[in-house]
C-alpha cells in the first residue's frame, strides 16, 4: 500500500510497458463490457480504400469512434449516412497504436426504419434522381408479339399461371422461359443474367420478370440495382409482375409496364383471341357493308352515266356524219388556201423580177468603171510621188554615211584586230601596238612604228 504523499520507486512495484497496460484495459474491457447493443447517431461516416467502414457513434451527451470492417458492412442491405439513428451490436476495445477507445462493430440496423425498408428508400431515391422512372423511357408493347420471354422461377403457382393465360389469350405466342431462383443469396444477380440471356435472343419481342406474392424479403431480389439496371438495359419492354397488387418494387418502377400479378402479365403482353376474333368478325362484316354500299353507289352512278351517254349507235351516225362534213370543209378550204397561195407566189415572183440584182447590176456598171479609171489614176500618181520621196531621203542618207567618208580618202583606225576599238587619239597607241585600217574599199592591218601627240 503507497500512502499519499510517499513517493514511489520501481521497487515498490512492477513496472509495465505501455502495450502491457493498453492489453490490460483491454482485458477489462472485454470483461467488464462484452458484446453490446449501443443506440446512437451516425456521424462522419466514410469508407477506406479497402472498404472499411469508419464512423462516430454520438448521442446528447457522448460520443464514441467505431469501425466496421470490410467483412462485416459489406452485407448491409442499406448504407450508412450521417444523421441517421442506428443500433449496432459490437465490443468496445482499445485502439493501442493511438490510444484509443473504439467500437468494433459487427451488426448495424436503422432504428425506427428497418433496413430493408430504408435500402429501398435509398435505392428508390438514387434511381429516380438518375431517371430510369420517367416515363419519357418506357416503351410500349407489342400489340401481337411472336415470342414471349419469361424470367421467373421454374416451378411454381406464378409460371403455372402464366403459361395457361399466355395459352389460352393467344397461342400463336411461343413461350421462353428462363428459370432463375426469385429469392434468397444471389438471386438477384441470376435475375439480370437471365433478363441480359433473354435479350440475346433476336426472336424475343417482350419480357416478363416476376414471381408470386411474399413477405418484404422474400421479395427483396426485386429491389436489387443489378436487377434494376438489367431491365433499363433490355433491348425488349419489360413487364414487372412481383407479388400481388400491394406489393411494390424498385423493378415495378424501372420497368416500362408494372403488372398487379404474373397472371395480369401475361394479360397484359399478348391480346385475347376471342376479342381479336371479335373484333376481325366486325371489320369484316364493316367491311362487307361498306362493299355492298359501294357496289350500290356504283351501280346507281353507272345507271345516271347510262341514261346521259344514251343510244351509242345513234352517237356514233351522228358522230359519223360530223366528221364527213368536217372532212368536207376541211378539203374547200385547203383548196382556197392553196389558190391563195399560189396568187401569191405569182405577185411574188414579178415583184422580184423588177427589182432583182441583174437589173441593177447592169445600172451600176458604167459607174463601177469610171471607179476604176480613177482608183488606177490615184495610185501612178501616189507611187510616184513616194519613189521621188525615197530618192531624196536615199541621198541624204548617203551623204551621211561614213561609208561616203571612206569613199573621200578616209580610213576607220582599230585597236588590235577589226573588232577592237575605234582610235580616236594617237596618245593612245604605244610603238609597236597593232591596229587595223579600214578604207573605202578593203582593209589592211600593221604596227605602229612612232607616235606623234
Amino acid at each position: 500500500m503507497i500512502r499519499a504523499g510517499q513517493a514511489m520507486s520501481p521497487e515498490a512495484g512492477r513496472v509495465l510497458s505501455v502495450s502491457e497496460l493498453a492489453a490490460r484495459i483491454a482485458d477489462a474491457l472485454e470483461a467488464r463490457v462484452g458484446r453490446v447493443w449501443v443506440g446512437g447517431e451516425l456521424s462522419g461516416v466514410k469508407r477506406s480504400g479497402p472498404g472499411h467502414l469508419w464512423f462516430c457513434l454520438k448521442d446528447e451527451a457522448a460520443q464514441i469512434d467505431a469501425v466496421m470492417f470490410r467483412g462485416q458492412n459489406r452485407t448491409l442491405a442499406f448504407e450508412p449516412q450521417d444523421g441517421m439513428d442506428v443500433l449496432v451490436l459490437g465490443r468496445v476495445g482499445l485502439w493501442s497504436e493511438r490510444g484509443r477507445l473504439q467500437l468494433y462493430v459487427d451488426h448495424m440496423e436503422p432504428r425506427g426504419l428497418g433496413a430493408l425498408r430504408l435500402a429501398f428508400e435509398q435505392l428508390k431515391a438514387r434511381l429516380q434522381a438518375e431517371g430510369l422512372f420517367e416515363a419519357s423511357r418506357k416503351r410500349p408493347l407489342p400489340p401481337y408479339p411472336r415470342v414471349v420471354g419469361i424470367v421467373t422461377a421454374l416451378h411454381g403457382a406464378a409460371i403455372h399461371d402464366m403459361r395457361v393465360t399466355l395459352r389460352r389469350r393467344w397461342p400463336a405466342a411461343r413461350v421462353i422461359v428462363r428459370p432463375v431462383r426469385v429469392q434468397g443469396e444471389g438471386a438477384a444477380p441470376e435475375i439480370a443474367e437471365g433478363i441480359a440471356d433473354l435479350c440475346r435472343l433476336s426472336a424475343v419481342d417482350v419480357l416478363i420478370v416476376g414471381r408470386g406474392g411474399g413477405s418484404l424479403e422474400d421479395l427483396w431480389a426485386f429491389n436489387e440495382e443489378v436487377v434494376a439496371r438489367a431491365i433499363a438495359a433490355a433491348r425488349v419492354p419489360v413487364v414487372s409482375a412481383v407479388g400481388h397488387e400491394i406489393d411494390f418494387t424498385i423493378a415495378d418502377f424501372v420497368a416500362d409496364v408494372r403488372a398487379a400479378t404474373p397472371t395480369a402479365a401475361a394479360q397484359l403482353v399478348v391480346p385475347d383471341r376471342v376479342a381479336v376474333g371479335r373484333q376481325i368478325e366486325a371489320a369484316a362484316a364493316a367491311l362487307r357493308l361498306a362493299l355492298a354500299r359501294r357496289l350500290r353507289d356504283t351501280r346507281d352512278a353507272l345507271a345516271v352515266l347510262a341514261r346521259r351517254l344514251g343510244d351509242p349507235r345513234r352517237r356514233v351516225t351522228t358522230s359519223r356524219l360530223r366528221l364527213e362534213d368536217l372532212a368536207e370543209r376541211l378539203r374547200a378550204a385547203l383548196a382556197r388556201r392553196c389558190s391563195w397561195e399560189r396568187r401569191e407566189l405569182s405577185g411574188l415572183a414579178r415583184r422580184l423580177a423588177q427589182a432583182g440584182p441583174r437589173g441593177r447590176v447592169e445600172s451600176a456598171r458604167p459607174r463601177i468603171a469610171a471607179l476604176a479609171d480613177r482608183l488606177v489614176f490615184g495610185m501612178t500618181v501616189r507611187v510616184r510621188a513616194g519613189r521621188e520621196r525615197l530618192d531624196a531621203i536615199a541621198g541624204r542618207l548617203g551623204a551621211l554615211s561614213p561609208l561616203a567618208c571612206l569613199a573621200r580618202g578616209y580610213a576607220i583606225v582599230r585597236q588590235g584586230g577589226p573588232d577592237g576599238p575605234i582610235v580616236r587619239d594617237a596618245a593612245t597607241l604605244g610603238r609597236g601596238a597593232r591596229i587595223s585600217v579600214l578604207f573605202g574599199r578593203g582593209r589592211a592591218s600593221g604596227r605602229i612604228e612612232d607616235v606623234e601627240p
